[in-house]
């Protein structure tokens, strides 16, 4: 049975590095956002067609045994057909919008229809190609869709754990304002509404399965990493101690990310240490703005109202 371990909440908080750190335990592999590879590396769509290592997708040797075990023997056309078949369906049911529904097929509450069974069916076995490929008992995807991570609840041959990573929406509106390499800039606006958004559909999945679920905050992480990557570790079955100085300081080997934040591509030391700048960065009416389309979860997660400390 492939253990997964699915990071979902909005982008901007940290995901990249937390996902990457959890893939220095032994026998955990971190694939990055997992959603993208068909449309990043097969299609050619996406915004970022290299692999975590520094190469291409398609020419990476863990990627290219990946694909050959799921599709062995396909042509580069027939490999784009299943391609633009998966995202066709991925957009059509695994969107945050498809939360509820997919959270009621995993309870038993109604029935998969075929094409829901059959995308989950190759998100299975694209699982089980990566732990196969890397010798991982341990896949953690950092996708960040909540309607895909509840419908792997309900897969019963994945032992699935989703894990929310939360982080202030004013932290995250701030960064958005910045283009980083392949990732274009959003408006605070836009980006607190998605922050809602994919914040409360993945407490969703909190109420619904609370014993595989678990929501840290990125503050709390990064003011003091051990303990947090030991309560991850605790809770999804990884072995070993948090790859974390009492210093706060880790050193990163080279990982398969499909995509992610640009600094999934750094090797050696990092230093994770608390980011505030937003606090003196985000303009007064911008911070307001924030405040209020994020007010309804902000208390919820322990937030201050003012976005000053």
């Amino acid at each position: 049975m492939t253990r997964v371990v699915y990071i979902t909440g909005w982008c901007r908080t940290g995901s990249t590095l937390l996902g990457n750190l959890l893939g220095e335990y032994d026998g955990v592999a971190h694939v990055g956002e997992l959603a993208y590879l068909w449309a990043n590396g097969v299609l050619r769509s996406g915004t970022n067609t290299l692999c975590g290592c520094g190469r291409d997708l398609l020419e990476c040797p863990v990627w290219t045994k990946v694909l050959a075990r799921l599709h062995p023997g396909r042509d580069d056309a027939d490999l784009r057909r299943v391609a633009t078949g998966y995202e066709q369906r991925h957009a059509r049911h695994l969107r945050t919008r498809h939360t509820r529904a997919r959270l009621a097929e995993a309870r038993g509450r109604s029935r998969k229809s075929p094409q829901v069974a059959r995308t989950l069916s190759a998100l299975g076995d694209l699982y089980a190609a990566i732990g196969e490929t890397l010798s991982a008992d341990v896949v953690v995807d950092s996708s960040k869709f909540p309607a895909e991570a509840a419908a792997l609840l309900g897969m019963p041959e994945l032992d699935a754990r989703v894990l929310h990573l939360v982080r202030d929406p004013r932290a995250t509106a701030y960064s958005w304002r910045r283009a980083k390499e392949y990732i274009p800039a959003m408006g605070v606006g836009r980006s607190t509404a998605y922050w809602t958004g994919f914040n409360l559909a993945s407490d969703w999945i909190g109420a619904a399965f609370p014993g595989r679920y678990l929501r840290i905050r990125y503050e709390d992480f990064a003011a003091d990493p051990v303990p947090v990557l030991a309560t991850i570790a605790a809770w999804a079955g990884l072995e070993g101690a948090p790859p974390v100085s009492d210093e706060a300081t880790a050193t990163l080997g080279e990982n398969h990310t499909v995509t992610g934040n640009p600094d999934r591509l750094r090797r050696g030391p990092v230093r994770i240490r608390p980011d505030l700048a937003w606090m003196t960065g985000l303009p007064k009416g911008e911070t307001m703005i924030s405040t209020a389309l994020a007010l309804p979860l902000l208390s919820r997660y322990g937030y201050p109202l003012t976005g000053r400390r």
